[in-house]
């Protein structure tokens, strides 16, 4: 496994752990369709939250929040309708955050949680 998606796996377990101390319950991770890929799909007293996890090893080239673009955003938009549709669900309230994480070596990880991010 690539070091890039050691660090990747590694921020969504954090990701996932965070959202469980928030009171949310972990449905499904790295849910997957023709369509893409959810990190997070949780819920919570807000609905379904679907999480998108951004992992990096230092903010050198940026937050990891910038990552998420336009074009990110509207795929994980579709990927979501799918994920309800397999799970039949025509529709309930879904809440779409972003959780930054940032995993310095030898440091405790930092994690920004952006609600309702889009």
């Amino acid at each position: 496994m690539a070091a890039k998606d050691v660090l990747g796996r590694r921020g969504e377990d954090v990701a996932a752990e965070y959202l469980e101390k928030q009171g949310l319950v972990v449905l499904d991770r790295n849910w997957r369709c023709r369509e893409g890929e959810l990190d997070i799909i949780a819920t919570g007293s807000a609905g379904l939250v679907v999480c998108e996890v951004k992992t990096r090893s230092g903010t050198a080239f940026g937050e990891p929040a910038e990552a998420v673009t336009d074009r990110k955003i509207a795929r994980i938009r579709r990927v979501t309708q799918a994920w309800l549709a397999a799970h039949g669900l025509p529709w309930c309230a879904v809440r779409f955050d972003v959780l930054a994480i940032v995993i310095e070596p030898g440091r405790p990880a930092t994690i920004q949680h952006y609600r309702e991010a889009f």
